[in-house]
């Protein structure tokens, strides 16, 4: 099983992508497991962002969707959380940037009052076939947007965030088996991997749980935006299960881990990967 060759301008928007990821805007029913919570998720115009938006939304969750600028696909993502009943907030803007980061959940709080759920996805990756190829500006993007972004938004949200919230963080299985031309990528998403667990213990006298969820290859813009057409071509078909997932597949563990059935899990990290065992 194959996409085409195809390739798009970082950072990528799901209406161009062939075939377009099924998010979940067909077939995700949601049960109320996640009524009159307030969520913030970051990267939450498309790919597995989106559906954790829709998800959320079918569940009975508010959500703010922070993105870059895709303004499309941003604005299709919030028509679905409100056709759900639910309210959705936009804020597009650059979450390398501290301010924007602390700015994203002030309008949060400006908006819901408080923060239930908060879901660190965006990021980025970039191929490159060799270390001295990898842009001083680029490494240290790359760590701006993945790590240092959550940090920012876990400090700010915090102050607005009781017992009973959750953190929950995008790794990957690329933080166990780093494929070697996504090096920054793959340092970063360890990075995330320590930090849920150290935070888990600090914030776990508070009632607040923190987890993380590792994807294996997920069909999403990031994929046709950062890799060569070829390597988009055969993407996912090394995993056990021979395909790549798509982010709809993803959803049910983000509304678990938001959900109160998650009231005794902390600090783990859950593998959606086909089939790729992490350590």
């Amino acid at each position: 099983m194959s996409q085409p060759a195809q390739q798009q301008t970082p950072p990528g928007v799901q209406s161009e992508m062939n075939p377009r990821p099924d998010c979940g805007e067909d077939s995700y029913r949601g049960s109320g497991r996640l009524d009159g919570k307030v969520s913030v998720i970051t990267g939450g115009d498309s790919g597995i962002g989106r559906a954790v938006a829709i998800a959320f939304a079918r569940e009975g969750a508010d959500v703010l969707i922070s993105y870059l600028d895709e303004d499309e696909d941003a604005r299709d993502t919030a028509r679905l959380v409100e056709e759900a009943g639910r309210r959705a907030v936009l804020v597009p803007g650059d979450l390398s940037d501290p301010a924007h980061c602390r700015a994203v959940i002030a309008r949060a709080v400006e908006a819901f009052g408080r923060i239930d759920v908060l879901v660190s996805n965006a990021g980025f990756q970039m191929t490159r076939d060799s270390l001295e190829e990898i842009p001083d500006e680029e490494w240290d993007h790359t760590f701006a947007t993945n790590i240092s972004a959550m940090f920012h938004l876990c400090k700010a949200a915090l102050p607005h965030m009781g017992a009973g919230a959750a953190i929950i963080a995008s790794t990957s299985v690329n933080s166990d088996m780093p494929p070697p031309k996504l090096l920054p990528y793959n340092c970063t998403k360890a990075a995330i991997a320590n930090f849920v667990g150290s935070l888990a213990q600090l914030l776990g006298p508070r009632g607040i749980r923190v987890n993380s969820v590792a994807p294996g290859p997920i069909w999403t813009p990031l994929i046709p935006a950062t890799m060569p057409p070829e390597q988009v071509e055969s993407f996912g078909q090394q995993v056990p299960l021979g395909r790549p997932g798509q982010p709809a597949e993803l959803a049910p563990v983000y509304v678990l881990l938001a959900s109160d059935e998650a009231s005794y899990v902390s600090g783990a990290r859950v593998a959606v990967t086909g089939g790729q065992p992490i350590l």
